[in-house]
C-alpha cells in the first residue's frame, strides 16, 4: 500500500476512534489483503463490496450502545443495518489509508416490508447512514447498506460504487415503482454520533417505541426474533 500525503486536518479522517476501531487485531487482520492493492480507488471499491455483501442487512440489529457500531462487533455478527455498515466501511477505509467520514440523510423508503413499517410506524428512515471516501482529490459517497441478495429480492439492482462518482439509492426499482427518496441530508461526522442518533429516533419514532426495541433486544441477548430477508415487500 503506497503512502499518500493529505492535508494535516485530514488526520481525523484517518485515525481510529473508540467506535471506528480499525486498529483492533480482528479488524486489522481482515484488511491485510486489501492493503496489498496499490491503487486507492481499486482498494476502495473492493472494501465497499466487502462491506456491502459480507454483512447482511438487518434493520432489527442492536443500535443503542457504541459497541454496536464497532467494526469488530459488526464483522463478528455478520449482519447489521445501514449505520453500522457505513461505519464498517469507514473503519475499513481508514485502516487502508483512505480518509473517510460518515454522512447521514433522512430517506423515505417506498418499498419496505410490512413488518418493518409496523416496527417503525412510518416509512421515514431517520439518520440513514452512508460513507464518504476521499479519492482522487474529492469526497465521494458510498452506500453499502443493502447486500446483493436482498437487492435482488426487492427488485432493485445492487448499488455499485466505482470510487469516482457518488453511489446513492435509486429513486425507482426495476418495475419503475418508487423506491428510495432522499428527503434531506443531515451532515457528516468523523465518528458515529450514537447519542444524536438515539435522540433523533426518539423524537421521530417515539421514546416509548425506541425503548421497547431496546428492552426486546436485551431480553433476547441482542436478537430481535425477526428475519428481515423472509419478510414481504410492500409499496407505501
Amino acid at each position: 500500500m503506497k503512502r499518500q500525503d493529505f492535508p494535516p486536518d485530514f488526520q481525523r479522517y484517518l485515525r481510529p476512534t473508540p467506535v471506528l476501531d480499525w486498529d483492533r487485531p480482528r479488524v486489522s487482520a481482515h484488511l491485510e489483503r486489501f492493503r496489498e492493492m496499490g491503487d486507492p480507488v481499486e482498494r476502495a471499491v473492493a472494501l465497499y463490496l466487502d462491506a456491502r455483501d459480507g454483512i447482511r442487512y438487518d434493520p432489527y440489529s442492536p443500535f443503542y450502545l457504541p459497541e454496536h457500531y464497532r467494526a469488530g462487533f459488526v464483522l463478528e455478527r455478520g449482519r447489521s443495518f445501514c449505520i453500522p455498515k457505513a461505519a464498517l466501511l469507514c473503519a475499513f477505509a481508514r485502516g487502508c489509508g483512505i480518509p473517510s467520514r460518515l454522512g447521514f440523510a433522512t430517506v423515505r423508503n417506498h418499498l419496505a416490508t410490512r413488518n418493518l413499517l409496523d416496527y417503525l410506524g412510518t416509512n421515514l428512515f431517520v439518520f440513514h447512514g452512508f460513507t464518504e471516501l476521499y479519492l482522487d482529490g474529492k469526497w465521494v459517497k458510498a452506500t453499502p447498506a443493502f447486500n446483493k441478495e436482498l437487492c435482488e429480492r426487492h427488485g432493485v439492482p445492487p448499488l455499485e460504487f466505482d470510487g469516482r462518482e457518488d453511489s446513492l439509492f435509486q429513486p425507482y426499482n426495476d418495475e419503475n415503482r418508487k423506491y428510495m427518496e432522499y428527503v434531506e441530508y443531515t451532515g457528516v461526522y468523523d465518528d458515529v454520533p450514537v447519542e444524536g442518533i438515539l435522540r433523533a429516533w426518539k423524537e421521530v419514532y417515539g421514546a416509548e417505541r425506541v425503548d421497547s426495541w431496546i428492552r426486546q433486544l436485551e431480553a433476547r441477548r441482542g436478537e430481535s426474533g425477526f428475519r428481515f430477508e423472509a419478510e414481504e415487500v410492500v409499496s407505501s
